[in-house]
């Protein structure tokens, strides 16, 4: 399906694309369009203006602390991450970002774009909730720090509102973590997913099986914790023509396990 008639502005400053966002109820950022465009054409959803944020620099930037501690530009592409020296401090994050979809989409699709549209089939909210990741949002008011646990509220809905601009995400220093997933062919979006963070306690974030990623925290890494931790949030997940709620109950289960045995084995 065509699209409808839209306005398209390509701003050149965060301060520009601020502005504009502020200026109109139906202004929506536009990063990789991987997932705004197919929405759109689907009617789902129509934006009066598009602000095109490619242009923007200080959007696209990856950097690494002295402490360890990962800053990534919202800009920042999954081949940008993938490719990134920085990025490898925390490895998990390439190793992720390289497993969606296809290069055409990984050349084109940014990190902020992903988290933004919280769609439960993404790999990288649960990634990002169980890292513990912290998100920059900016308006023409200034600036404000949300952790992952309140940044995700729910299906394509998250805390960056109206005339509000996701500027980066940080990410704490750490290895130890892990990642599982069961997807629709070797390149298609997630049936269930999960991801392990072991730096410090456990905690696992389970996803596609609710709106927000579901975070549970093991006593320890073993099976029987696992599973247990998992059980114990007494998953509802959706039933779609993929997967059954039951199915993707016992999906959570099993790559929860995974992913904290890859976070344990992480030296």
């Amino acid at each position: 399906m065509l699209l409808r008639e839209v306005e398209y502005a390509k701003p050149a400053s965060v301060a520009e694309a601020l502005t504009i966002l502020a200026g109109s109820a139906g202004a929506r950022a536009l990063a990789g369009g991987q997932t705004l465009i197919n929405v759109m054409k689907a009617r789902a959803a129509s934006p009066d203006v598009l602000v095109d944020l490619n242009g923007l620099d200080d959007l696209k930037g990856i950097e690494l602390g002295a402490d360890g501690t990962l800053t990534i530009g919202a800009m920042a592409t999954y081949t940008d991450v993938v490719g990134s020296a920085e990025a490898r401090a925390r490895p998990i994050l390439g190793e992720v970002c390289s497993q969606i979809a296809d290069v055409q989409v990984r050349n084109r699709g940014t990190i902020g774009g992903n988290v933004c549209s919280n769609d439960p089939t993404n790999h990288l909210p649960p990634l990002m909730a169980a890292i513990g990741a912290q998100f920059t949002i900016a308006s023409q008011s200034g600036e404000r720090t949300v952790a992952a646990a309140e940044f995700f509220l729910g299906v394509y809905l998250t805390a960056a509102g109206p005339g509000e601009l996701l500027t980066k995400i940080t990410i704490p220093a750490g290895k130890h973590d892990g990642f599982a997933a069961v997807t629709l062919g070797a390149d298609g979006t997630c049936i269930a997913n999960a991801a392990a963070s072991l730096n410090g306690s456990l905690r696992v974030a389970l996803g596609c099986v609710d709106a927000v990623p579901i975070v549970v925290q093991p006593s320890s890494s073993d099976e029987a914790s696992v599973r247990e931790a998992v059980r114990g949030v007494g998953l509802a997940p959706p039933a779609d023509v993929h997967a059954s709620s039951e199915y993707r109950a016992h999906l959570a289960e099993v790559l929860a396990v995974r992913a904290a045995r890859q976070a344990a084995e992480r030296s």
